[in-house]
């Protein structure tokens, strides 16, 4: 359907650009002009420096349309140069931290909802919205999601988004996760469209179509082209000319710098995104994941989302005696790469002193065995001796003895 309508678009187009008709074009096709008029309308527009890659969508429909009347007369064998090159998309590089947290102050609370999602998910847009805004992920989808009296709230962080099969580009069902930043978003624009008297329940949409003007119909589900339109307006107002689907580029980006530190293995990366792989089998097969298993991955989305999140997350006392554990080890001479590597959340705080008693021995004794070096012990009698020939003191062990070093 998404191909159809965007070659439709294409015919209407390219009709407008040559000044055809779609029935001008099937005449030109039968009489062979078309190939050299279609040769013609590359080559002027190549020379306004148009893409291959745009350039060849054009071959594509009217090739298409041409089938669709049985006509044989196809444009092959025109060659146009760069049609497999993509600049925008080849050049294209995720947004930074502080590019990202820009964008999202610049968003509107639906956009802002919008971007946290794709950002810190690294879902597809079309599953929050399809392509004919028939159908998207439901309050329900999203784990812990309460709707009260007072309001939005979440049961836990991160909380778990699920991804329905007929939602997913790939047909499967998978999950991924939401960080407390993201349910924030999520809970402010929910908690206004409350406000403006809107009663939700859990099989609402979770971004909605706007309840007015040129998009208002039937279903309440927004679609894609429209959802995406919050994005390139908070990144137009940003100042920067990304497309909206680098959200999920800086998603990924994110999850590769952690799967680099050894923080979350790549299935698991892969089955967040909705690749297909292990994982997804088995969660497809069995519909479902042992418990365990579940809050492995969302204590290694835990551990990852430093890399995502552009504000601080609010501290817990559960979270800051994590937080006392990781200085402890840091002060001890844990490196920061070794920190990450414990499972310190379910670690007991004798485990941690242990762990910082066996550090601090093992410095010792390399400080002992490295400053050993040179040292030898004497008579207390000969000090005197010894330091006129240019030897250290280094200590008295008190039993009539004298630690030297050598000059």
């Amino acid at each position: 359907m998404i191909t159809a309508d965007n070659y439709l678009r294409t015919l209407g187009r390219y009709c407008k650009l040559t000044k055809n008709t779609p029935e001008s074009i099937l005449k030109k096709a039968k009489s062979g002009e078309l190939k050299h008029e279609f040769i013609e309308f590359v080559n002027d527009l190549q020379n306004q420096g148009k893409n291959g890659s745009y350039l060849v969508l054009f071959k594509k429909t009217l090739n298409s349309w041409l089938s669709f009347n049985n006509i044989d007369q196809k444009l092959q064998g025109i060659k146009i140069r760069g049609a497999n090159l993509t600049p925008t998309i080849q050049d294209e590089r995720p947004p930074t931290k502080e590019e990202l947290d820009k964008i999202l102050r610049n968003a509107s609370l639906r956009g802002r909802a919008i971007i946290g999602i794709l950002a810190f998910s690294g879902i597809r847009p079309e599953s929050l919205g399809n392509y004919k805004g028939t159908d998207g992920i439901v309050l329900k989808d999203i784990e812990g999601l309460e709707i009260t009296d007072q309001g939005i709230n979440f049961k836990i962080f991160p909380a778990m988004l699920k991804i329905r099969a007929t939602l997913s580009k790939k047909g499967n069902a998978y999950f991924t996760f939401l960080p407390e930043q993201a349910c924030k978003y999520i809970k402010d624009y929910l908690d206004l469209r409350i406000r403006n008297g809107e009663k939700l329940n859990l099989e609402s949409p979770l971004i909605r179509a706007d309840p007015r003007g040129s998009h208002s119909k039937a279903t309440e589900f927004i679609s894609t082209m429209f959802l995406l339109r919050d994005v390139k307006k908070a990144i137009k107002k940003s100042g920067f000319s990304f497309r909206p689907y680098v959200m999920r580029v800086y998603f990924a980006s994110a999850m590769d710098i952690a799967e680099s530190k050894g923080l979350i293995s790549h299935s698991w990366r892969a089955f967040f995104m909705g690749h297909k792989g292990d994982i997804e089998a088995r969660y497809s097969t069995n519909k479902r994941l042992p418990p365990d298993v579940i809050e492995q991955m969302r204590e290694a989305y835990k551990r990852c989302q430093k890399y995502l999140i552009t504000e601080l997350p609010q501290v817990e006392e559960s979270n800051l005696q994590e937080l006392i554990k990781k200085q402890m080890l840091l002060v001890a001479g844990f490196k920061p790469e070794e920190i990450e590597k414990m499972n310190i959340s379910e670690m007991s705080n004798e485990e941690i002193t242990q762990k910082i008693r066996e550090k601090l021995m093992g410095s010792l004794k390399e400080s002992l065995v490295k400053n050993a070096k040179g040292q030898f012990v004497i008579n207390k009698d000969k000090v005197e001796d010894y330091i006129s020939k240019g030897f250290e003191f280094v200590a008295d062990l008190g039993n009539g003895k004298i630690i030297m070093k050598m000059p």
